[in-house]
């Protein structure tokens, strides 16, 4: 996504010279957010991207691996011969995480691209038994959609609660239900030891029988092939993007998961794995390879996820300081979470309750300061808990 909006967004901003995509998989540029949904559940053939990218005048260079890059020369390596640019923009994503020693055991599935969610499909329709590692976003999202298919499903978390990575302790504990509720069994504190065919074996001595075994134990981003190009990586080997997406080798830009940003209004260096960052990034990208004066990249983060009947967005950006404010009963189908910082919101959780999300943009925005009493009264609009 990240791709295919940069090359369309320098289109749109008036970019006249050649504009090349290169993509290692072979499919039409796709959307991501439909594989663990319509597309896994067969609802859905695929999600290619309503763009006529021969009409935008941009050359698509699919199935193509890149093996390295030569800033110095402006030139990729690719298995087709070297490719030269002007400026070139990095968007190459995130890689699953793999769970060390199920490689090449029949049965054991990630779910990241297209081809995974075409691999996934018929499991779910001929209902196996399924246990799914990890009780992240994916995890979650993917459990949702085998318990629509009536399979059997048990989740194992190595923590003590889903989403242990993304929430704090207090706000991802209700959400543990929400796996009971829909008929798939959680085991936290449960930590894999082994995958056979047919068979997960936790540390505990636990079989658990398995059709498949879905792994969504997190993401990293996807840059080995820039290792010794000179290009600084951080420390989650992430490429280190500036306040204008810049990396550290002249005319090369880096967009979406696979970089992170400094961010003036948090106060720290952001890596967002999530696709509203896909789509604000690169009209940011594309106004720096055309303007003169530099565009600052700064966006106040967003995600969603639509889980066990329920839709689950987050906008801004928590810190472990924040003061945290509920907004309703985490029992019920409908509440929210706060974060301030300094009065002021830093992010906010929203289940069921799009309206404070949608109110919510501007508060972060504003940086104004809210009440924490009528902030944590769900009776009143978010906005109307500003503080006099």
């Amino acid at each position: 996504m990240a791709g295919v909006q940069s090359a369309v967004a320098l289109r749109e901003q008036g970019f006249t010279g050649t504009i090349t995509l290169i993509g290692a998989e072979p499919h039409q540029p796709y959307d991501r957010p439909p594989l663990s949904k319509a597309v896994l559940l067969g609802k859905a053939e695929g999600s290619a991207l309503d763009i006529d990218f021969e009409a935008l005048g941009i050359e698509l260079r699919l199935g193509l691996d890149v093996a390295g890059v030569r800033p110095a020369d402006h030139e990729l390596d690719t298995e087709a011969g070297p490719v030269g640019y002007d400026s070139m923009v990095l968007a190459t994503g995130a890689e699953p995480i793999r769970l060390p020693g199920s490689e090449g055991v029949p049965g054991v599935h990630l779910l990241r691209t297209l081809d995974d969610a075409e691999r996934l499909r018929p499991v779910l329709a001929e209902q196996h038994e399924v246990v799914v590692v990890g009780a992240g976003w994916i995890g979650a999202e993917f459990t949702t959609a085998a318990r629509d298919a009536g399979c059997s499903v048990t989740v194992v978390e190595a923590a003590d609660r889903p989403l242990a990575g993304a929430l704090p302790a207090e706000v991802a504990a209700p959400m543990a239900a929400w796996y009971a509720d829909a008929g798939a069994e959680l085991r936290t504190h449960a930590r894999v030891e082994r995958v056979e065919p047919g068979s997960v074996f936790l540390d505990d001595g636990t079989r658990l029988p398995a059709g498949a075994v879905v792994v969504g134990i997190g993401a990293r981003p996807a840059t080995a092939w820039l290792v010794g190009s000179g290009i600084a990586l951080g420390a989650h080997h992430e490429v280190l993007a500036d306040e204008h997406l810049r990396t550290s080798a002249p005319d090369v830009y880096a967009v979406g998961d696979c970089a992170s940003f400094p961010s003036g209004r948090y106060g720290e260096r952001l890596l967002v794995h999530h696709w509203d960052n896909a789509i604000q990034g690169p009209r940011t990208v594309a106004a720096n390879i055309i303007g003169e004066s530099p565009a600052v990249y700064d966006p106040i983060p967003y995600f969603w996820s639509e889980q066990f009947g329920r839709f689950v967005q987050y906008v801004g950006h928590h810190a472990p300081g924040d003061e945290l404010i509920w907004r309703g009963d985490p029992t019920t189908p409908a509440w929210t979470v706060c974060w301030l910082r300094d009065g002021a919101l830093s992010a906010l959780l929203a289940v069921g309750r799009p309206r404070d999300l949608a109110q919510s943009r501007k508060l972060i925005d504003s940086a104004v300061r809210l009440d924490p009493t009528l902030t944590a009264d769900p009776a009143i609009p978010l906005k109307g808990a500003v503080a006099p």
